[in-house]
């Protein structure tokens, strides 16, 4: 019994060092991103956002959106060390 429950509490751990979600400055405004779709989204608090700049975004080729989401898009995210903005896709 022990063990199955040390063996609980270890495969808990480890999920909860992989959830990899985290608020970010997306397009100007806070939203929740997530690696994986299967991560439940944090409740992002209200921040002001630096104003993205003008810019054309990336040619994208088509693909097929991950498991668990229905689109992808090229959006601008805040890079939390430059403190400026970079297109990634997201998927939602």
């Amino acid at each position: 019994m022990k063990k199955l429950l040390l063996t609980l509490l270890f495969s808990l751990a480890s999920f909860a060092a992989s959830a990899a979600c985290t608020c970010q400055c997306v397009n100007g405004q806070m939203q929740p991103i997530c690696n994986n779709s299967m991560d439940m989204p944090p409740m992002c608090p209200p921040t002001m956002c630096p104003m993205t700049p003008p810019s054309v975004a990336p040619i994208s080729p088509p693909t097929m959106p991950p498991l668990g989401t229905s689109q992808c898009s090229n959006e601008q995210v805040l890079n939390q060390y430059t403190r400026q903005y970079e297109w990634k896709r997201i998927c939602r």
